[in-house]
């Protein structure tokens, strides 16, 4: 069943999704080689508990096996999604996917971004841009009236167009007082399909798209799911309201992209 949030619903989703923001922000002023992704996972839980919030990852339950034991997912190079952290330094030309999901005041937030550590091979920065982009196109698609399969239809498009593959087996989705609310939302599809968006819709839009084949394989710890063909893959993740007809976008990326041009 879809949950459509009121206006103060919605602020408070906000103030979750900006925490999320905040924290991918602490995240990207460290990420550089020879840092652990386990190193960055402390960096998260403790920012996320300061501010009086608790990582929603953290204890998230497997249908495959043991719960989620980190604050956030760290998806180094072929790793697709929920990658858990560890104690292998990353390299120079690695990507890292950072997931990260945080519930405060009974709402929850969630958003994605990666990274580049070092200095990344071009073929790499451009999936980055390309899905980068693909987010921002599927959120331009999610206006009152239209249907979730526009948003899928826009994703799919953009990355295809490009070369790449988009994932199929993993999906964006609604979120509010659960991480993981109706509906799915596929970054895949037809014009014209699926659930019509309404105002008051929240949903978590996010593109994992691989420099090859979109096949996938699941890593023996029953979390971390790979590219088959060991290829790398971006994953970058917004969480939007739909407020007074269009898209409000409720995470926010500005602070990482500045980090990230002092870095350059």
């Amino acid at each position: 069943m879809i949950y459509l949030k009121t206006d103060d619903e919605i602020e408070l989703l906000r103030k979750a999704n900006l925490l999320v923001s905040a924290t991918l922000a602490e995240i990207a002023k460290v990420v550089k080689p020879g840092v652990t992704t386990r190193e960055l996972d402390t960096l998260a839980e403790q920012f996320i508990r300061d501010h009086g919030a608790e990582p929603t990852f953290k204890g998230f339950p497997n249908p495959y096996g043991s719960p989620f034991p980190a604050s956030i997912c760290t998806s180094v190079n072929e790793v697709v999604v929920h990658g858990i952290p560890n104690d292998e330094p990353l390299k120079d030309g690695d990507i890292v996917s950072v997931d990260c999901g945080t519930f405060i005041e009974g709402f929850c937030g969630d958003s994605c971004y990666t990274f580049c550590v070092g200095e990344v091979h071009p073929e790499i920065k451009k999936l980055l841009q390309v899905t980068k982009e693909s987010l921002y196109k599927g959120i331009e698609q999610a206006i009152a009236g239209h249907r979730l399969g526009d948003i899928g239809y826009a994703v799919q498009q953009h990355c295809e167009g490009n070369g790449f593959g988009v994932v199929r087996e993993f999906v964006g989705h609604g979120i509010g007082h659960d991480m993981h609310e109706d509906p799915q939302v596929p970054n895949y599809g037809k014009q014209g399909t699926g659930k019509q968006i309404k105002n008051g819709l929240c949903i978590a839009i996010e593109p994992m798209i691989t420099l090859g084949s979109p096949e996938l394989a699941m890593l023996p710890d029953r979390w971390g799911v790979i590219t088959r063909d060991g290829k790398p893959a971006a994953h970058f993740e917004h969480t939007i309201a739909i407020h007074h007809g269009k898209a409000d976008i409720l995470s926010s990326f500005a602070e990482i992209e500045e980090i990230e041009r002092q870095k350059n």
